[in-house]
Parts: C-alpha cells; sequence; structure tokens
C-alpha cells in the first residue's frame, strides 16, 4: 500500500495532455510601470504569445522592476536566470558604444530619423548580443527628450550648478558639458529625488513626465526634441532554442507585431503625454534660441566623443544612417 501514492501520481500525469508536461513557464522582468505605453505593448505581445504558444511556453509579465532591478535585468536574460527581458537599449553603451547611438544628442531628432537611425544600429546591436548569447525581438523609441526644470531656463547657462538626473553614459555627460552635476535616479525614484531636492532639473520624455506627475514637483518642459531613445527586448538564445518551432514562430511573429505597434504608439504617446502635461499645469515651452543651440553645441561636442569611442563600427553605422 506504501507504493499506491506513486502509482496514483503516475497514472494522473500520463493522464495529463502532452502539452501540459511541456509547458515551459517563462518570467519576464520589466523596468517600467504596467501604464506606460512600453508596458501596454508588452503585455500585449505577451498575450499573442501565451495564445499562439501556450501549449509550449506561457510568459509571466512582471513590471515596474517588481521581479529584478533594471540594472540587472540584462545580465540576468544573459546569465539564465529569467529567459526574456526589457532594457533600455543605451544603459548598456559602456559595454559596447554602439548601444548608445541613439542616445547621442540631436544625432535623430525625428521619427523618420529615429527610424533611419535604428536601421543602421540594428544588426550591430544583434552582432553585439549574440556574443553574448542573446537574440534581440523588437526595439520601440520614447518619445523625443525634453527639458524639465523647477524655474525658468533661457540658456544652458541657466543650469550651470544644478543637480541633474541621469540615467545612461549620455545623460551624465549632458549635465557635464552644461556644468550641472549628474545624479543617477531610476524612474521610478524621480518624484523623491525631486522632492527632496536631490535633482533639480531632467532630460526625459513627455511619457516619464506624465507617469512621474511631474507637476506635483516642477513647472517648466521644454520641448528640446533632443533624441529618441529606445527600449528593447530580448530573450536568451538558449531558452528561445529549446522552445519548439511552433512557439519560436509564434514568439518572432508577435515580437514583429509589438515592434509596429510600439513605434506607432509611441507617436501618439508624444501628443497625449504633451497634452496632459500642458492639462496639470506644467509649463510646456519651446525652447529659446539661446538654449537650444547650446544644447546642439554640447551634442557636437558628443557625437564626436562618441564617434571615438565607437571607432570603425561608429564610423560605418554613422555613414549607414546617413551622417
Amino acid at each position: 500500500m506504501k507504493h499506491l501514492p506513486n502509482a496514483v501520481f503516475i497514472a494522473a500525469t500520463l493522464a495529463l495532455p502532452a502539452s501540459a508536461l511541456a509547458q515551459t513557464a517563462w518570467d519576464m522582468p520589466t523596468p517600467y510601470a504596467e501604464g506606460n505605453f512600453h508596458e501596454q505593448n508588452i503585455a500585449t505581445f505577451v498575450a499573442d504569445v501565451n495564445e499562439k504558444a501556450g501549449e509550449a511556453v506561457a510568459i509571466t509579465l512582471h513590471p515596474n522592476q517588481s521581479l529584478i532591478k533594471h540594472p540587472d535585468i540584462k545580465n540576468s536574460v544573459r546569465d539564465g536566470i529569467v529567459p526574456i527581458g526589457e532594457v533600455l537599449v543605451s544603459r548598456l553603451e559602456n559595454e559596447n558604444a554602439i548601444y548608445g547611438a541613439d542616445a547621442v544628442p540631436f544625432l535623430a531628432t525625428s521619427y523618420e530619423d529615429a527610424k533611419r537611425l535604428y536601421d543602421a544600429q540594428k544588426p550591430m546591436m544583434e552582432k553585439a548580443l549574440a556574443k553574448e548569447g542573446l537574440k534581440l525581438l523588437f526595439s520601440v523609441p520614447w518619445p523625443p527628450q525634453g527639458l524639465y526644470t523647477k524655474d525658468e531656463v533661457n540658456s544652458v547657462a541657466d543650469l550651470s550648478g544644478k543637480t541633474f538626473r541621469a540615467y545612461n553614459k549620455s545623460t551624465e555627460e549632458i549635465a557635464k558639458g552644461a556644468g550641472m552635476v549628474p545624479t543617477q535616479i531610476e524612474v521610478s525614484d524621480i518624484p523623491t529625488a525631486f522632492s527632496t531636492g536631490r535633482v533639480e532639473a531632467m532630460m526625459t520624455s513627455p511619457s516619464t513626465g506624465v507617469d512621474s506627475k511631474a507637476w506635483d514637483f516642477l513647472s517648466n518642459y521644454y520641448t528640446l526634441n533632443a533624441w529618441l531613445p529606445r527600449n528593447m527586448v530580448i530573450v536568451n538564445q538558449a531558452a528561445f532554442d529549446a522552445l519548439p518551432a511552433e512557439a519560436q514562430t509564434a514568439i518572432t511573429e508577435a515580437a514583429a507585431a509589438a515592434d509596429t505597434r510600439g513605434w506607432e504608439a509611441s507617436e501618439e504617446e508624444t501628443k497625449n503625454a504633451t497634452q496632459t502635461l500642458k492639462d496639470n499645469g506644467i509649463n510646456v515651452v519651446e525652447p529659446s534660441d539661446e538654449l537650444n543651440s547650446g544644447f546642439k553645441e554640447i551634442g557636437k561636442t558628443m557625437t564626436e566623443a562618441w564617434k571615438a569611442n565607437a571607432g570603425a563600427e561608429g564610423e560605418e553605422l554613422l555613414k549607414a544612417y546617413g551622417q
């Protein structure tokens, strides 16, 4: 009789459909809150995969750094701790300069330019990711980056000495170029950082301004349209290869749809989020010629520095982009 439980378990297991036995559970960490348009796009991607490949793989989404903190997501996917995740591409610039191309100020300032830049950057990103056993699924831009401040700003000189929220190498260099003090702050910590005086200015998208309720702690948003940084969704190549062919196809097809949908959503988000800032009392203004030209000079310096750092591959990328 002592063997009966095992016999019952084996019989019950054999009675299960083959799909139930074969299903692989994937956890997917992402950095941003559920209401963010990137996360809404990814939620649709996950739903598409689960619908089309649910017998083989089921993805559970973990937004807002709830499973893994943003700085650790890429390495966690690489190391197989999780099989799939989302990261801001330019966070990886210290590993490879190619990842920073979309965050070079004033290199690409429109969606059309950003798409051309991505077309030039994508094969180089795929090559760099492949060296770490990673596969690029899709990459979607944030709305154009603008300047948020507590006080009115008419020139770069007005920013000198202020603390500035940095989140990657490019924003650190912008801060230094403008005489500001860069301070590393994650998106989730923006309200507290401003409210406690840790930072006095930041350069980010209207989306992040809305997500962080910028009207609670600052007054001005200058539409510099400085660059359009992108997020990307990556998968562990070995985990992907371990799936049946039908599941792989479901993932790549859902990713292609997410890429197209995400770019369209980003453009719509730019309009909607900018209006939301206005509706909540943020002073949304075109930058003065002096402020614009000052940042463009910083952008030129940073472009040259990026080219020097990226070497021959950077030259090739800029040539493909049309610079």
